[in-house]
């Protein structure tokens, strides 16, 4: 998948607000410990949660994907690569599912997908499209309250505690949240840009968020004719 930049805006300690962002992605341009987007839901409680975003690195160490935690755990919900592994990591609440063998290439988008249902306590991940095994990993309880999901950085506390090494530094773009597992037929829409059910948690067309320090907006172009 091919981006072109078309415009970029600066935005920086921006007050929180409810925004389209079709066709726009995030760029965080450094390593850095204090840049972040902070995304509002407009869900507190589910048991059930997919998320899907694409992104693009050139990151050589760990880096988080995708970071919610709550009062009573970091990690409810932390997607992560290992570096050294070649690994990307659901974290959900104490648990951890590790997915390798991944083609993950620098420089290069790649649209990822996390599912788990708290009742039967299965994972998911879809990278690239490509359907990975589901495994078992915390069942029982969903998300109860308020949590606080971050763009950018790794929560080792509620809402903060973050380790510049585990930053992320590239551009993301297409963050949405479901408060169910998505079907496979959804799935694939989303990674191939068609038309899908945008996320009811976390919807990037009508996003609630807030950014900290150096984070960029631009638009993105498939390609340019």
């Amino acid at each position: 998948m091919l981006f072109s930049v078309c415009l970029m805006i600066l935005v920086s300690n921006a007050a929180a607000a409810i925004q389209d962002l079709s066709g726009k992605m995030f760029v965080f341009p450094q390593q850095t410990k204090t840049a972040y987007a902070k995304l509002t839901p407009s869900k507190t409680s589910f048991s059930a949660i997919t998320v899907c975003h694409r992104s693009l690195t050139d990151l050589k160490r760990d880096h988080v994907l995708f970071s919610m935690s709550t009062s009573t755990n970091s990690n409810e919900f932390l997607v992560f690569y290992k570096f050294t592994a070649n690994e990307i990591q659901p974290h959900i609440k104490t648990g951890l599912a590790s997915y390798g063998g991944l083609d993950y290439k620098l420089n290069t988008w790649h649209s990822i997908c996390t599912t788990w249902d708290s009742t039967v306590g299965l994972v998911q991940l879809w990278f690239n499209g490509q359907q990975l095994t589901k495994k078992y990993i915390t069942p029982g309880t969903g998300v109860s309250t308020t949590p606080s999901i971050i763009l950018g950085q790794e929560q080792d506390s509620h809402g903060g505690s973050f380790d510049i090494n585990q930053s992320f530094v590239g551009m993301m773009t297409d963050v949405h949240m479901w408060d169910y597992v998505l079907s496979a037929c959804e799935i694939q829409k989303y990674v191939s840009e068609l038309s899908f059910t945008p996320g009811n948690v976390l919807n990037w067309a009508a996003l609630d968020f807030l950014i900290r320090d150096r984070v960029l907006i631009e638009n993105k172009q498939l390609y340019c004719q």
